[in-house]
């Protein structure tokens, strides 16, 4: 074997294969002066919110993962009329995740496995996530994603409004530097155990500036300098089986913020351990977030829902044609339509008592480091 990595390949591929650049994917599929200005609208309109500056609560609400581009355009449509209708109230933001992170194995998410088929076509996969996140963007909606790969954002980061780091990456140094840098306002799940500290620890290095090795937009080797990332906040989403979403949890985690001297800006995802992952179960915690907010809870600045056409998931078959439209094939999802009455609901419980929190004094934004 030619000795020009230290990783070994397989024996059928005796080199690596050659991956599409960045800049190749961007030159290809490029972003319009007028959708680069919606994208850099909506990133300003999540940083008021943690800012204090805009009262309305921060909805993330989508599929689990991309699979199906047209049904994932559909339910972007749809969402789109319902974002307009509670805009006043809620800032809705698509889910649109296009790489699973795993604890073992399975579908890798549609940029590492775009045909479901597990022949790995990722300089495609790039292409087709590229493309989607485009259209979702022409429809008018913005875009949250998990930074799952460091390099996929240059890929498609220019598209993303709301970056989060998944439970299996806090820890890791290579996506706190790369937070540390994105334009977008950057979220950290707490622990798979539940605990606090990593996220917390994450949220504070993201604040610093870094120099790292990595590659430019042309694949080239380059040493990168971050200015640090002041909008780095706290997701709540259970651990070890175990929900952490309710007051006493909310205000532990409020203090542990406080003690770390950061602002206490906490997304509660209603899914995964929060609602013992049983999709049904998302409606109460969602119910039971707008219940701290009416008795005064100002910390809770957003959620994250699943959500798709269809309720439950699906395990992916050999014959492609007997998936179900509109059904995830990974995490089980709320269907649309308790998507729009829980969304709706909330918009409705919270027109008025959102404003009020405005009014009330909040922590000065903390710079960078």
């Amino acid at each position: 074997m030619p000795r020009h990595s230290f990783l070994t390949a397989t024996a059928s591929a005796s080199r690596p294969e050659s991956a599409i650049t960045p800049i190749d994917v961007q030159n290809e599929l490029p972003l319009t002066p007028e959708a680069a200005q919606a994208v850099e609208n909506s990133r300003e309109a999540v940083r008021r919110i943690l800012d204090r500056a805009d009262h309305r609560l921060l909805v993330v609400v989508g599929p689990c993962t991309i699979h199906d581009p047209v049904a994932g355009l559909d339910y972007a449509r749809r969402l789109k009329k319902l974002a307009d209708e509670v805009s006043s109230t809620l800032l809705v933001v698509m889910r649109v995740f296009l790489e699973k992170s795993l604890t073992t194995r399975g579908w890798k998410g549609y940029v590492n496995d775009p045909d479901l088929n597990e022949s790995f076509d990722i300089n495609k996969g790039l292409k087709k996530a590229r493309t989607f996140l485009r259209n979702v963007n022409k429809i008018g909606l913005p875009i949250a994603t998990e930074a799952v790969s460091p390099l996929s954002q240059q890929y498609y980061g220019d598209l993303i409004t709301w970056t989060i780091i998944g439970v299996r990456s806090i820890e890791s140094q290579t996506h706190r530097e790369i937070a540390s840098g994105l334009p977008t306002p950057v979220a950290f799940k707490n622990g798979t155990n539940g605990s606090l500290d990593n996220a917390i620890n994450a949220i504070a290095a993201t604040r610093l500036r870094h120099r790292f090795v990595t590659v430019d937009s042309h694949g080239h080797p380059c040493m990168f300098h971050t200015p640090g990332n002041p909008y780095g906040h706290l997701v709540l989403r259970g651990g070890d089986g175990r929900p952490n979403y309710d007051p006493a949890s909310v205000q532990n985690a409020e203090r542990a913020m406080r003690m770390a001297g950061l602002l206490d800006n906490i997304v509660v995802d209603c899914s995964h351990a929060n609602s013992f992952g049983k999709p049904e179960l998302q409606a109460s915690v969602l119910a039971n977030v707008i219940g701290q907010i009416h008795a005064g809870n100002r910390s809770l600045i957003g959620v994250m829902l699943e959500s798709n056409l269809l309720a439950g998931n699906q395990k992916i078959s050999e014959d492609r044609r007997q998936l179900a439209y509109g059904r995830s094939i990974t995490d089980p999802c709320i269907d649309w339509e308790t998507t729009e009455t829980v969304i709706r609901g909330a918009a409705q419980s919270l027109r008025t008592v959102l404003e009020k929190r405005i009014n009330r004094p909040v922590p000065q934004r903390l710079p960078p480091i």
